[in-house]
């Protein structure tokens, strides 16, 4: 397995500092997750499991993690409350942060929001594509913006004397037949070794809580954001081989690892593992319509944050500031097609209880 770490830190291009729109994600299924805790946790068990263990699977460097957290313990404490458990018998929560090693942990923990409230914080290192945690040990999972990333770029995808090798794409939801076949088989096996581990970790009526980009079939008027700024960074990509900037078999051989399943892809994965009930599964509303302007730059910003670390390693540290540069200009030129779509979200929520 791969690790693909947000860029870490505090600067202008860390994810910490270009991650408010995953962090609008998170506020937009808080009513679900209340919903859900509301619904779904028995009080009998709420009580009993003490403490009560929760986990954010891929929580990066903050402040969403921080955010996601809060709204659960908030649920848990609500429920608690409006079944007349005395703030002094509810139980102590335990959090697990969750990320690849190569994360920064460093400056999650030296957040101001580390550990505030009302719950005992530790980090647990470790890829979510197999086993973190002892067996039963867990009663909340979560992970926001995490699951669209594969394990690995498809084997065939890399391999030249493959059909599903590409030339000039960066990714595999507008590829070719057999490119969309090779990612949705690595998400197919990705996803297989998700749930079983999730499935022997979480408690029998155990909930877990998912949000996830998806493919939700957009047209080219209608496509979100960060659909097109794949498509306009595949473009600079091809640009900067036209003017010689980059080898032709340099960009040719660049793939992201990232997947956009169908809704009935992943809920018909779920059902195959076995060992979840699909409380719920709805995509995010859109945001409505702000007059705030348009900004190109921050656009950019928001795609540096996790993509710089891979184009680093695969194109060189000293062409990056000038491919994200090239990408700004293309972001402006389609700025009406951006505005227009600010408030579009491809955006998955999903909501599994562990099954006795």
């Amino acid at each position: 397995m791969e690790a693909y770490p947000m860029n870490g830190g505090n600067g202008p291009t860390s994810y910490s500092h270009n991650s408010s729109l995953q962090g609008k994600g998170i506020m937009a299924i808080k009513a679900m997750i209340d919903e859900a805790i509301r619904d779904h946790v028995d009080i009998k068990h709420l009580s009993s499991w003490n403490p009560y263990h929760i986990a954010d699977l891929g929580c990066s460097v903050g402040p969403n993690t921080f955010l996601a957290v809060k709204h659960i313990i908030q649920a848990l404490e609500l429920k608690c409350s409006s079944e007349g458990i005395d703030s002094s018998k509810q139980p102590e929560f335990q959090v697990f942060f969750n990320d690849h090693v190569s994360n920064d942990f460093n400056t999650l923990f030296a957040s101001p929001r580390f550990g505030k409230g009302r719950y005992f914080a530790a980090g647990v290192p470790g890829s979510f594509h197999g086993r973190l945690f002892p067996k039963a040990s867990l009663h909340f999972l979560h992970s926001s913006y995490t699951l669209h990333w594969l394990s690995q770029v498809p084997r065939a995808v890399r391999d030249v004397k493959s059909p599903a090798w590409k030339r000039g794409r960066i990714g595999g939801l507008y590829g070719a037949p057999e490119v969309v076949a090779a990612y949705a088989a690595q998400f197919e096996s990705d996803m297989d070794c998700f749930l079983r581990g999730r499935a022997q970790e979480l408690v029998p009526g155990g909930l877990m809580a998912l949000t996830l980009p998806f493919n939700g079939g957009w047209t080219d008027v209608d496509q979100p954001v960060f659909i097109r700024l794949f498509g306009l960074l595949d473009a600079t990509l091809l640009d900067m081989v036209c003017t010689g900037r980059l080898d032709e078999d340099t960009v040719d051989s660049f793939n992201l690892p990232i997947h956009l399943p169908l809704s009935k892809e992943f809920e018909m994965l779920v059902k195959r593992n076995g060992y979840f009930s699909v409380e719920m599964i709805q995509p995010l509303p859109s945001s409505p319509k702000t007059s705030i302007a348009f900004d190109a730059r921050l656009c950019c910003m928001h795609i540096r944050a996790p993509l710089e670390g891979i184009m680093r390693k695969h194109f060189g540290a000293e062409i990056v500031d000038e491919i994200f540069e090239r990408l700004r200009y293309k972001v402006e030129e389609s700025s009406y097609a951006f505005s227009k779509n600010m408030g579009a979200r491809q955006d998955l929520f999903v909501l599994l209880k562990r099954l006795p």
